[in-house]
This record gives C-alpha cells, structure tokens and sequence, in this order.
C-alpha cells in the first residue's frame, strides 16, 4: 500500500519553491523519489533548494519564474518539456499578500488589486492551463495541484483582497476538475492555516506565535514541512479517486470557528500562510 505513495522518476514543478511552503513541498516530493522544477522569481533561492534535492540524488531544474506573467510561466512548461521531456504534476503553489493587505477598502489602488489577483489567482490559471495543455498534447493522465487559504474561507476585512483571490482558486481548482476529470487529469487544492515559513528566531516571534497557537485547537501554529507529506499524497497514485477537493491543514482552525481576528497580520510571525 505504502508504494503508492512513491514518486520515483516522477517529474513536478513547484512554483515558489524557494522558500517556505514551496520549498519544503519540494524537498518532500524529491524524498519521496521525484525529480523537482524548482520555479521562483528569486535565481538565489532556488538554485539553494535545487542542491538540497539533488543531494537527495535526484534530478532538479532551476527555471526563474514570475507566475504572474503567463508567458513566463508557458516558457517555463516549455523548457520543463525541452529538458527532461515533460512532466507528471504541476504545483501551482507561489502567491502573496500584496501591496493591498491591511488596507481599507476605499484605499485599495487598481494596481494594487490587480497584482494581488494576478499574484494569486491569476497565476494558478496561467500554471493549470499551460499544465493541461501539456498533459492533453500527450494524451497522458496528468496531476494539478493549487495552494489556497484559510483566509478564503473567512471574511477577514483585513486581508480581504487576498481572501477573495484565494477563494477564486478553490473555485477554480473545483471548476477544473469536473472539466479535466474524464481526461484522467486531477487537480486538488491544499488549504494552509497558520503556518509559519521560516524558522522562528527572535523571542518576539516565538512568543507572538505562541500567543496565536493558543488561539488554534491544537494549541499551535503549523510548521512548513507539515504540507509536505500531504502535497506527497495528493501528487502520487495514493490519491487516485481524488480530485475536486479543498484539503484544509490548519490544526483545526476552521472547525473551530477561529475568528479572523485571530491572526495578528501585523506582526508577520516569520511569515505566515493562511
């Protein structure tokens, strides 16, 4: 039963990958026997996790991406195929805040939404549409994966561009997959709570997450690598009846009707994904 959780010679792109969420859901897969595109705008960062997996002994491509533009993002399918061939799985995980976050309403700029929505939405319709036609050129089963938020399913007036942004993936990540189902072609959706993307390092962050991990059923935030296993899942045969789904991890958060105001956004905690 547990080899269908194997990856092995599998190939996956990761957008985001070079830090956090991203880049633990890379490290993961590649332990589970996959080989990783590694896509970010930052060079740096992941050309440092394409060492981390290659020292797994497996194979990894360093493709510099801004998801936000659907050219890049076709260039680095592109390159995906010109390289290694194509591809199994694509995670359509990159997004951000934005310039918006914190805002009222009435002081939100177009520019503003707009690179928030293309930043989060538009990028896993960019990622899912330059996959699918990739997997239909094929005639090949094919495995999208989206990354959206607890922020999407509460009216957090605080984050409320990017909670509308994300919630536009679940959708979307549901609407596909009715689409795409009778082409073998599955695309699932992961829903992060609070979880914090780097190590915390300062007292002061320490504390304010513990401060909001008493706030969580759990009695504390998420740690990065907890997707990991879970990203394994949904990209490999385990999870071949599933599609269609909105998988929350967020330490119960939800089901306990955690308020928006249970995130502190002010303070960062090292950068937190909900």
């Amino acid at each position: 039963m547990l080899e269908s959780l194997r990856m092995d010679d599998k190939r996956v792109i990761v957008t985001g990958a070079g830090r956090g969420l991203g880049r633990q859901m890379a490290l993961h897969l590649a332990d589970a026997g996959a080989d990783i595109v590694c896509a970010a705008r930052t060079q740096s960062q992941i050309a440092g996790v394409a060492e981390e997996v290659e020292a797994k002994g497996r194979r990894a491509l360093v493709v510099p991406t801004d998801v936000s533009d659907s050219g890049q993002v076709d260039r680095m399918v592109q390159r995906t195929i010109d390289e290694w061939g194509g591809f199994e799985v694509m995670i359509a995980n990159a997004g951000g805040g934005g310039a918006a976050s914190l805002k009222h309403v009435t002081e939100v700029s177009d520019a503003e939404w707009r690179d928030t929505v293309d930043l989060n939405f538009s990028s896993a319709f960019y990622c899912a549409r330059a996959a699918a036609r990739h997997f239909r050129a094929e005639s090949k089963p094919g495995n999208i994966i989206t990354v959206a938020s607890g922020t999407a399913l509460r009216g957090d007036a605080r984050l409320f561009v990017y909670g509308a942004s994300k919630a536009g993936v679940i959708t979307l990540t549901q609407a596909l997959a009715t689409q795409l189902a009778r082409e073998q072609i599955r695309v699932n959706c992961i829903v992060p709570g609070f979880v914090a993307q780097k190590t915390l390092e300062s007292t002061d962050e320490i504390e304010r997450a513990r401060n909001q991990g008493s706030r969580i059923p759990v009695g504390r935030i998420g740690e990065a690598w907890e997707l990991g296993p879970l990203a394994i899942y949904l990209a490999s045969d385990a999870s071949a009846y599933m599609t269609g789904e909105a998988v929350i991890i967020d330490g119960g958060g939800l089901a306990g009707g955690l308020a928006p105001t249970g995130w502190d956004v002010q303070s960062g905690i090292g950068g937190v994904a909900s």
